[in-house]
């Protein structure tokens, strides 16, 4: 449940960019929503390669080897400010070229260029923030993120407020104030994370930020080897959605905006299966570096189980309530339409992402990251988007035609995964067999 409520107002931050933007003006809420098609991707996947922080300080605190924990989050720390630095160069020589290369308006491509740039000023504090709480969520102490989540909410709608609309002063900005906004609430909620790390007794035992040892390269890589395949098998998801964002900028301004909020909303109801899937790799990993495979199990198909009960209150929310949730973004009534079709495919998927996201989790609590890697890029990018692309294209779905493709891809994954899962759990319980 803390985990739950730290996504959910995480990920608020995305959700009052999208809404906010939408009542200041819809070329700026377009603009916006090719910018965060561009930026999600980049912070999701990269930040993935850093959630591998999460699994390897659980085993060392289910295995009782804490002495490991703190050279291990250090060189974390190194890998994420290397990685922010490097994505920060690339993003200022890349994206005006990519929204150039866009067939969007003149207004369209400034604010997303706006956007990602100066969103890309809170690469260092975001990325050092991720291994941070990787590192506090396998204590077992998710409220304490959750707290410094709830702090740092009403500060980023604050700061929307103030550089969307230029209130108090500040100067008004459209669109690129939400990234503003953005940038500058991941430096407030490092600093807040630094402050309690460093003061709480629970916490301050590990001594995270004192007695550097320098850069370790075995450490370093066994971050990246597991990682780089978390990393992927969440880009490889994420940008599945962004990549049918982009592909959507050939139809009207009213679609577009219409699909990014059908997907900022589904996206928001996502949070509760993705944080039952980071509650699964802390217990799962605690219990495996404990050597209770059995009670790792039961961790891991328990949360698929929960998963699955909600997606079908989720699944009613999206088609009972289509049309309340439309409106409440827009009072567009042509936008309203088509969200109001988008919501009610956007019901059909919530069961596959409900089963593949704690299955991941769960694997992930088993180190087990590569072929799910590959699951992954199978799943969505050789079937989702090019069936999508495919019923778009040659059929009178149009752009509806993709979401089907998200359909196809989630479940194709939502299968290969569970399968995954299964061959996972039965080598353990051979090694327990032979132990």
């Amino acid at each position: 449940m803390p985990i739950l409520i730290t996504q959910v107002f995480l990920y608020l931050m995305t959700f009052f960019d999208i809404l906010m933007t939408s009542k200041y003006d819809i070329g700026h809420l377009a603009g916006v929503s090719i910018g965060s098609s561009l930026w999600v991707p980049v912070y999701t996947g990269l930040t993935g390669i850093l959630i591998s922080i999460t699994p390897i300080v659980a085993h060392y605190i289910g295995g009782n080897n804490k002495q490991q924990v703190k050279p291990t989050v250090q060189q974390g720390m190194i890998v994420a400010i290397t990685m922010s630095l490097l994505v920060y160069a690339l993003i200022f020589l890349a994206v005006e070229p990519i929204v150039s290369m866009m067939d969007v308006s003149a207004i369209e491509r400034e604010i997303a260029i706006a956007y990602v740039k100066t969103i890309s000023i809170g690469l260092i504090p975001l990325f050092i923030y991720s291994v941070l709480r990787g590192f506090i969520d396998a204590l077992g102490l998710t409220r304490i993120t959750m707290f410094i989540t709830l702090l740092s909410a009403p500060i980023n709608v604050f700061l929307n407020y103030l550089f969307i609309f230029g209130k108090f002063g500040a100067p008004e900005l459209g669109g690129q104030g939400a990234a503003l906004a953005s940038a500058l609430t991941y430096w407030v909620v490092l600093f807040i994370t630094i402050g309690l790390i460093a003061t709480l007794p629970s916490i301050k035992e590990y001594q995270i930020f004192s007695g550097f040892s320098g850069i370790q390269m075995k450490r370093i890589w066994t971050i990246i080897a597991m990682g780089v395949p978390i990393g992927l098998s969440i880009f490889a998801e994420t940008t599945i959605f962004s990549a049918v964002t982009l592909m959507m900028t050939n139809y009207t301004t009213e679609i577009l905006s219409a699909h990014q909020i059908a997907l900022n909303f589904t996206s928001l109801l996502y949070m509760i299966p993705l944080s039952i899937a980071m509650g699964a790799t802390i217990v799962v990993g605690q219990s495996v570096g404990a050597r209770k495979f059995t009670e790792a199990s039961h961790y891991a198909w328990l949360s698929v189980l929960l998963a699955i009960a909600v997606s079908f209150v989720s699944a009613s929310i999206l088609f009972f309530f289509r049309e309340q949730i439309s409106t409440f973004y827009t009072d567009d009534a042509v936008v309203v339409g088509y969200a109001v079709q988008f919501l009610i495919f956007a019901a059909l998927f919530q069961l596959s992402d409900a089963i593949q996201a704690p299955v991941q989790g769960a694997l992930r609590g088993y180190k087990d990251v590569k072929i799910t890697f590959i699951m992954a890029i199978i799943s969505y990018w050789v079937i989702g988007l090019p069936l999508g692309y495919y019923l778009a294209t040659t059929t009178s779905l149009v752009q509806y035609g993709y979401w089907v493709g998200l359909i196809a891809g989630l479940t194709a994954g939502a299968i290969t995964l569970s399968i995954r899962l299964l061959i996972v759990q039965k080598t353990y319980a051979r090694k327990k067999a032979q132990a």
